[in-house]
């Protein structure tokens, strides 16, 4: 098959996820709202050890600092306290990676995440909801020519997909287990209870662990999915920006609204390119892409 109709097939798989995201979400009660891509406050994506975002973009606009999102986190939990309701939103993120994160074949700078929050939710809920969509999306894959064009079977998600705490998975492969447990899983699996951003709540029982999840595809796909239970409480808001040393100026409009009171709540984002990319088996995240975003690379338009 010549490299453009494999491209457009790999482009239609993107556009199936899409339309099957929208009508799960959709069918699940959420209303979508539309992106946010310029705000005074934006994700700190730390004191995540694995990040290794350069900075976050800024422009002045009228007078004003306004940073590019690197993810919408901060904008839904104050979604959830306006509405109450379930909301969820196809978010591009602008994310500065390091030139060598290219050879990740998972690393974009660009990208679009199906992301999603759900007040007065626990981890539970959002694991058994993601399931729900993995399953559902079966059905969907299994009906889309894109895979036949392209010669492949599409991938049998089997629910429910097992869990383990990551200290447990350190113990087993390393600090860096992200990889070796991926290559050895058959099916996606979830890692629980990451030390991150001031968002993901802490569980007040169990001092140093987290109520947050992440979701990883197996045969060496790695990382599909992250979220967390939010830490909805002021105070302690405060007292976890304070601990990671963040610039409380950035984020005076968030806190604002935090001191109003958030709800509590839970969500998660998952990659769009890096879904499809798993269904198509594509060697390099970039190849699914019409305009690659690949950190490193030359833009070429």
């Amino acid at each position: 098959m010549a490299e453009d109709e494999r491209l457009v097939g790999k482009l239609t798989v993107a556009s199936d996820v899409i339309n099957a995201a929208v009508d799960f979400f959709h069918d699940e009660g959420f209303i979508q709202l539309l992106p946010v891509m310029l705000g005074k406050s934006t994700d700190p994506l730390g004191p995540d050890p694995g990040s290794s975002v350069i900075k976050t973009a800024e422009i002045e606009y009228l007078g004003a600092k306004l940073r590019l999102m690197n993810s919408m986190i901060l904008h839904k939990q104050v979604a959830v306290r306006k509405l109450g309701k379930k909301i969820w939103i196809l978010s591009p993120n602008i994310r500065l990676e390091k030139g060598e994160r290219k050879t990740t074949k998972k690393h974009l700078f660009e990208f679009t995440q199906a992301d999603f929050e759900i007040p007065n939710a626990k981890k539970e809920d959002v694991m058994a909801l993601v399931e729900r969509f993995y399953k559902k999306l079966n059905k969907r894959m299994r009906k889309s020519e894109a895979f036949t064009a392209l010669g492949i079977e599409p991938f049998k998600f089997k629910t429910p997909f097992k869990v383990y705490e990551t200290h447990k998975l350190e113990e087993k492969y390393g600090a860096d287990w992200e990889a070796p447990a991926s290559e050895a899983a058959k099916q996606p699996f979830w890692a629980l209870c990451h030390k991150r951003e001031f968002y993901d709540k802490e569980d007040v029982s169990n001092p140093g662990h987290y109520l947050n999840y992440d979701l990883v595809y197996p045969l060496g796909f790695g990382e599909a999915l992250s979220g967390g239970e939010r830490e909805s409480d002021y105070k302690r808001i405060l007292e976890r920006m304070g601990r990671d040393k963040l610039s409380m100026d950035i984020y005076t409009a968030y806190l604002k609204e935090a001191e109003q009171g958030f709800l509590p709540s839970a969500g998660a984002g998952f990659g769009i390119e890096r879904l499809v990319r798993f269904l198509t088996k594509e060697e390099h995240i970039g190849g699914v892409q019409l305009f690659r975003r690949v950190p490193g690379e030359d833009i070429t338009i």
